[in-house]
Parts: structure tokens; C-alpha cells; sequence
């Protein structure tokens, strides 16, 4: 009995499918998971993965936009309204949990992106972050007596370093919303001199 075209599509569709779940769950805790582990996650033969991603870096690479987007959603839909450290505490906790649950996939993009591709899938939160600072800048509750370039990179530094930190065993996971809160509030706070 053959198998119609339809039917094909849809097995290659779920295949896909499985490839990237599976991607995505190992990738997230090890960015230097093999593709064997990554076809055996998804229930499929490395021939199905390659006939699929041409590449480890092309799987890698479809994984981080999908990652991306779905982080993007995310962070879209926290609300940004009010005071604005208040907002600034609400999109940190959402970007720590987002950062600490996709963080290896960033790890593992990082050598499949080129700097520029690199640059593109980051632009839409560092919009957000750059936004929202500035409000607080004109509102007077965040500092306005350093760039607001290196506002915005201490805020990453943080985010990546609280990252590291949680990876290592230094600092709980429980823990970490807090600390980046707390740090990047205190950072960012209007000082006497500020």
C-alpha cells in the first residue's frame, strides 16, 4: 500500500516537530548536546534528522528562532504600565526566567549565529529593556549620570552572570529573581549624586 503525498507531509511535519521539542529540551541544559542524543530524544534516526536540519548549526539555528520568538511573545505580554520600577522588576522577572530556562540554547546559538544574526534575534528585548529605562530616566527615578548604553549592558551583565551563577550551584534558582531584581533596581536608582 503506498503512501500518499499527504500522509508524508504530515509524518515529515511531525518529525520536524519532534526534532525541535527535542532540540529544545536538551539544548536548554546542554548547548553542546550531540545530534545522536537530539535524534534520540525525538524518536527518530539521524538520517530523518539530517533529511530535515542539513547540519548541526542549522538545527541549532532553528531551535534560537524558535526560542526567540517564543521569548518575545513572552516578554510582549508583561506589563510595562506605571511606575516604572515597578515595571522594570516585572520585565526582569519575566527576562530572568526566560534567560535561565533558554540560557544554554544562547550558549549553543552563539556558535551557530553569526555576531550580526546574533544582533538581529536580540534587538526586539533590548528595545524593550532600552525603552523602559528611558522612561525611567525621564521620570526621574532611574540615574541619568552615565550613558544609558551602559545601563542597559550592566542589566544583561547581571541577567548572564545570574545565569552562570545558578549553572555553577553559587546561587539557588529560588534565589535569583530577587538578587536580579534587587541588583539591577539598585543600579539603575537615582543616587545623591545621580
Amino acid at each position: 500500500m503506498a503512501i500518499d503525498g499527504t500522509a508524508r507531509r504530515a509524518d515529515a511535519r511531525r518529525n520536524v516537530e519532534s526534532i525541535l521539542e527535542a532540540a529544545t529540551a536538551l539544548l536548554a541544559t546542554d548547548p553542546a548536546v550531540s545530534v545522536n542524543e537530539i535524534a534520540r530524544a525525538a524518536g527518530v534516526g539521524r538520517v530523518t534528522l539530517y533529511g530535515h536540519f542539513p547540519s548541526r548549526a542549522a538545527l541549532v539555528e532553528a531551535v534560537s528562532r524558535r526560542v526567540i520568538a517564543s521569548t518575545d511573545q513572552a516578554l510582549t505580554a508583561v506589563d510595562l504600565d506605571g511606575d516604572a520600577r515597578d515595571a522594570m522588576a516585572r520585565l526582569l522577572a519575566a527576562t530572568w526566567q526566560l534567560t535561565y530556562r533558554f540560557g544554554a540554547i544562547v550558549v549553543a546559538a552563539s556558535d551557530a549565529l553569526t555576531p550580526e544574526e546574533m544582533r538581529r534575534v536580540h534587538e526586539e528585548p533590548a528595545r524593550r529593556m532600552r525603552a523602559l529605562v528611558a522612561r525611567g530616566r525621564d521620570e526621574g527615578v532611574f540615574r541619568r549620570d552615565m550613558p544609558l548604553s551602559w545601563q542597559l549592558t550592566t542589566v544583561q551583565a547581571v541577567l548572564h552572570g545570574a545565569s552562570a551563577a545558578v549553572h555553577r550551584g553559587d546561587v539557588p534558582a529560588e534565589d535569583a529573581t530577587r538578587l536580579v531584581r534587587d541588583t539591577v533596581l539598585a543600579a539603575l536608582a537615582v543616587t545623591s549624586s545621580g
